[in-house]
């Protein structure tokens, strides 16, 4: 059984992470400078409070128009998130992405927040397979170094 924390393994366990006092305009700056669909909304790097991702841009753009840049990432972060342990399998987790109808997945472990799981990361692997790690694997996701120039005060963990 092909475990969440033998994928976070290979791909790595960085988190772009924001602050729900931070402007809807900063979360968009993130979203976009690291090539991503969602962060993690939390005050503390280990407590998830919510996300923000694409999907609730666009509602929040449908409900406040021109002036969601302006609001702060609370006011429209989706609440409720269905998040996975590390030891649990891919198929559990595509349960969960499916009952939840969520396209990620914040991994919290038994010391916080540790890592993201995306729809597309579990696509990669069926149960049975084994997780090949290696520095150059393409589907490593954000690693430190990698961070945009124009950061603001997101934060990647």
């Amino acid at each position: 059984m092909l475990e969440i924390a033998a994928i976070l393994h290979a791909k790595g366990c960085d988190v772009v992470t924001i602050d729900p006092d931070a402007l809807v305009l900063l979360a968009v700056h993130e979203l976009a400078s690291w090539d991503i669909g969602m962060l993690v909304v939390t005050k503390n790097s280990r407590d998830v409070l919510g996300l923000i991702s694409e999907r609730e841009l666009t509602r929040g753009l449908l409900r406040h128009g021109c002036q969601l840049p302006s609001l702060r990432v609370r006011d429209v972060m989706a609440r409720t998130v269905a998040t996975c342990r590390p030891a649990e399998s891919v198929t559990a987790c595509l349960a969960t992405m499916t009952r939840s109808r969520q396209r990620y997945l914040p991994v919290v472990g038994e010391h916080g927040l540790c890592g993201v799981i995306s729809a597309g990361d579990l696509a990669r692997y069926r149960p049975g397979d084994r997780v090949e790690t290696t520095d150059d694997d393409p589907s490593r996701t954000k690693r430190r170094g990698d961070e945009p120039e124009a950061a603001v005060s997101g934060s990647v963990r």
